[in-house]
């Protein structure tokens, strides 16, 4: 078999991979919730695997967000996927034959967008070469350190990578003050955690710095903490000046 077969049957293997994440996502938040995303979008690469729920709203919850109550939709939200966290974990394990160490997930409600985040140990099989070379890298974590000194305080260390040119994860450790530490320590995580996110989020929303940066639109930004591990995922899904390649079908429609 020549190198391009061998390369037409990884791409082949990637897609289909893909695909099962994004169908299974898709039934499994359908069967908690009572209503799927529209779409899922995943992307694969190194030890992260990514999905962006896309049009993900209940009507129960579209109730909710017109009452102004935003906070009850989000705790509810992360009730649910603390329930469905075990499938999903064993599901990617019997895939992969690994399962991720770490899940992370945020919800852009006011356009009922969504994303969750494995982070595995090892690299994942089929994933594609994640780009830590890209352009701007070095300006963009030093704007996201300074979103993270105006927050909090500035993280202990920052890692960037592209996993496609419209799938831009950057990993903060060290995160915390002592402050916060303690109000985990006694029980009021969850609350943190919300504040937490409406700040920093609201440094990142619509930052025409890192677009300027990046040559790109930030269609969506994404954040999430895991405070045991003092360690914070970003991810910003970007709208590539450029057709893309690669994963152009990896968008699976679950309607």
């Amino acid at each position: 078999m020549g190198s391009k077969d061998h390369s037409k049957d990884q791409a082949k293997e990637h897609l289909t991979l893909q695909q099962n994440i994004a169908s299974f996502m898709g039934r499994l938040l359908r069967d908690t919730f009572g209503k799927g995303p529209e779409s899922v979008y995943v992307s694969i690469g190194y030890t992260f695997i990514t999905m962006y729920l896309r049009n993900f709203l209940t009507p129960s919850e579209k109730v909710l967000m017109e009452q102004d109550q935003e906070i009850i939709v989000m705790q509810t939200r992360d009730k649910l996927m603390q329930t469905l966290m075990p499938e999903l974990n064993g599901y990617l394990e019997g895939l992969l034959g690994q399962k991720p160490g770490e899940v992370y997930y945020d919800w852009g409600l006011h356009n009922r967008a969504g994303m969750i985040v494995g982070v595995f140990s090892g690299p994942v099989e089929a994933g594609e070469r994640i780009n830590e070379a890209y352009a701007g890298r070095e300006a963009v974590e030093a704007e996201i350190v300074d979103i993270s000194r105006n927050a909090q305080k500035a993280p202990e260390e920052i890692y960037s990578c592209e996993l496609n040119d419209r799938t831009l994860v950057v990993v903060r450790n060290g995160i915390l003050v002592r402050i916060e530490k303690e109000l985990i320590r006694h029980g009021v995580g969850p609350q943190l955690r919300q504040v937490k996110r409406v700040l920093e989020k609201s440094y990142m929303h619509n930052n025409t710095h890192l677009e300027s940066i990046l040559q790109k639109k930030i269609i969506d930004s994404f954040v999430d903490w895991d405070f045991d591990l003092d360690k914070s995922l970003i991810v910003f899904v970007l709208n590539p000046k450029l057709p893309r390649g690669g994963n152009a079908l990896d968008m699976v429609d679950m309607s």
